[in-house]
C-alpha cells in the first residue's frame, strides 16, 4: 500500500485525517484557506502538472480530498503543459455544474494512476449511522416532515441543486441551493412563524442519487447544530452512511445541549 497525499482545503475534516494518517503528505493550493500543519506541499492549481510528478516523486499512490475548497481564479499565463492540454475538457466540465467537474477531477487523477479514496474510507465513524443519534425521538409531526423532506431531495436530485431541505407543517421553507447551507438555515430563521403551521420544522440533508461520495460527501457539524437552532427546528435527519458528521462529539454535544435531535435514516428514494 503506497502513500497517502491528502489534497486539502479548508475546515477540520483535513486536520482530522492529517492527525489520524500521521505518514500522509498534506498538498495545500494556493488561494485556498487550509488548518492543516505537519507535512505539506503547496501547488498551483495552474500546475497540476508538476503537482502529479511531485507526488510521485513521494511514493504517493492514494489520493484523497477533504475540506472546503473555492475556485480561485486561474491565470493563463501560469499553466504548465499539462494543464494546457485539459483546459478545454476543464472548461466544459465547469459549464455542467460541480458534479460535472467534481467528475472530471477524480477522472484526471486516476488517469494519472492514483486511487482515489473518500474520506469516509480512512476515519472509522465518519458518517452517520442509521439511529437516532441524540435527542427525543421525531414525534409524529416531524416525521412527517422528514418524509416530505426526503421526496423532495429525492426529486430534485437529477438536476444537481442541493443536499438539504427544510420542511414545517408539510410547507417546503428552504431548499438548498448554490448559496448553500448556511444561506438556507438563515432564510428558514427570517422566515414568519405563521408560515410553518404550528409545527417546528426540520433540516433534512443528503447525497444525490448517483453522487461520488469519495470526493463530494454532505457533512454536518457543530455550527449546522448552531444555525438549525437558531431556526428554532426541532431537528436534523441525515441519509445514513452517507453524510458525514464532522467533530462528532462536539456536534452531538452541541445538539443535546440546544434540546434538537439528529436521526440517521435510510431514504429509500435516494440509495
Amino acid at each position: 500500500m503506497g502513500r497517502l497525499a491528502i489534497l486539502s482545503g479548508d475546515g477540520a475534516l483535513p486536520v482530522a485525517l492529517s492527525a489520524a494518517h500521521p505518514d500522509a503528505l498534506c498538498v495545500c493550493f494556493e488561494g485556498v484557506a487550509h488548518q492543516v500543519t505537519g507535512m505539506v506541499e503547496n501547488h498551483r492549481f495552474e500546475r497540476l502538472g508538476e503537482m502529479f510528478d511531485a507526488l510521485r516523486a513521494a511514493g504517493v499512490t492514494r489520493v484523497v480530498m477533504a475540506g472546503s475548497m473555492s475556485r480561485p481564479p486561474l491565470d493563463p499565463a501560469a499553466l504548465d503543459p499539462f494543464m494546457i492540454a485539459l483546459a478545454p475538457r476543464l472548461m466544459a466540465a465547469m459549464q455542467g455544474g460541480d458534479d460535472a467537474l467534481l467528475r472530471l477531477i477524480i477522472a484526471v487523477i486516476e488517469d494519472e494512476g492514483f486511487t482515489v479514496l473518500g474520506a469516509h474510507e480512512l476515519l472509522k465513524g465518519l458518517t452517520a449511522e442509521p439511529a437516532l443519534l441524540v435527542g427525543s425521538a421525531p414525534d409524529e409531526a416531524a416525521t412527517a416532515d422528514i418524509i416530505r423532506a426526503a421526496d423532495i431531495l429525492t426529486a430534485l436530485s437529477p438536476h444537481d441543486v442541493g443536499q438539504g431541505c427544510v420542511v414545517a407543517g408539510g410547507l417546503v421553507l428552504a431548499v438548498e441551493t448554490l448559496q448553500g447551507t448556511e444561506f438556507m438555515l438563515d432564510t428558514v430563521r427570517r422566515t414568519a412563524p405563521h408560515l410553518r403551521r404550528g409545527s417546528k420544522g426540520v433540516f433534512v440533508k443528503a447525497a444525490k442519487k448517483g453522487q461520488d461520495l469519495r470526493v463530494d460527501m454532505p457533512a454536518i457539524g457543530p455550527d449546522t447544530v448552531a444555525q438549525v437552532a437558531a431556526a428554532g427546528l426541532a431537528g436534523i435527519a441525515v441519509q445514513a452512511e452517507h453524510v458525514m458528521i464532522l467533530e462528532r462529539d462536539q456536534t452531538i454535544s452541541a445538539a443535546h445541549k440546544a434540546g434538537i435531535f439528529i436521526i440517521g435514516q435510510v431514504f429509500e428514494g435516494l440509495s
